[in-house]
């Protein structure tokens, strides 16, 4: 671990670097710029809020709420991965050149959502202030969620960005995946719905974990129960657990398939 904090700092110019220009090429050639980063959501949000709210919204208690927390992780979640997954396939005219610890461009990407999505969180904690949400220390842990997403999603791209070099079809699979991913995930409906029998399924979803986790402080005032926590968590370590070891399987061999 101190070796990699130890390579880490030595390349944090270039680190620094990459996150600047990845944030930068998102908004390349835009009239609007990084305000795509509030936009994006809202606009999300707001199709789903007039498609859903007529069937879902007169039972579940502050729907736009509830239902902004899910397209906000949502979408946190699709562009990490999906920019860490393409990562080292971008970079490749980079680190075939230097000799530099490939997880700089993994890290990057995935910092450069993490800027985009605090962007959307200041939007996010507008409309709870409109929608009368109260506010309290329970609202600082939300730094706890947040914190085991981001590390999820970094797990999440060390796997995508290697079966990426390998297999090209990943990228299709995954926009598949994804798809469905947000049908499972109660975005827009509540488990509730579903039989008791089938709502503890739900929680092998990791992201329905993570937005559960965001609802349950911001919509219900409620501290996380050790169980939710205790996933969240989980599901963090695990993924980064895959992760490193499939990078540290393959970081050698990586060279011969950009």
């Amino acid at each position: 671990m101190k070796k990699l904090f130890n390579r880490f700092l030595q390349n944090r110019f270039l680190f620094e670097e990459l996150v600047k220009r990845d944030f930068k090429r998102k908004y390349k050639r835009t009239v609007l710029g990084m305000v795509w980063s509030v936009l994006a959501p809202l606009m999300t949000l707001m199709v789903l809020k007039i498609v859903f709210s007529t069937f879902f919204g007169r039972t579940i208690p502050h729907y736009t709420i509830y239902l902004f927390c899910g397209t906000l992780l949502f979408s946190f979640y699709r562009e990490s991965t999906y920019s860490g997954m393409v990562s080292l396939v971008n970079n490749a005219s980079i680190f075939t050149k230097i000799n530099v610890p490939k997880y700089i461009f993994l890290l990057s990407s995935n910092v450069s959502g993490l800027i985009n999505f605090t962007l959307s969180l200041l939007v996010f904690f507008a409309f709870c202030i409109f929608d009368d949400i109260d506010f309290s220390l329970k609202t600082l842990l939300l730094i706890y969620p947040i914190f085991c997403l981001v590390i999820f999603n970094l797990g999440v791209s060390l796997i995508l960005s290697a079966l990426y070099l390998f297999f090209r079809d990943v990228q299709y699979l995954y926009d598949i995946f994804t798809m469905l991913l947000m049908y499972l995930s109660a975005i827009f409906y509540t488990v509730e719905m579903f039989p008791e029998m089938y709502q503890k399924l739900f929680l092998l979803n990791p992201l329905y974990v993570y937005i559960s986790c965001f609802r349950e402080i911001v919509v219900n005032n409620q501290l996380l129960s050790p169980a939710l926590a205790g996933l969240a968590f989980g599901y963090a370590a695990l993924s980064v657990l895959l992760g490193s070891l499939m990078y540290r399987k393959f970081n050698r061999v990586f060279l011969y398939y950009v």
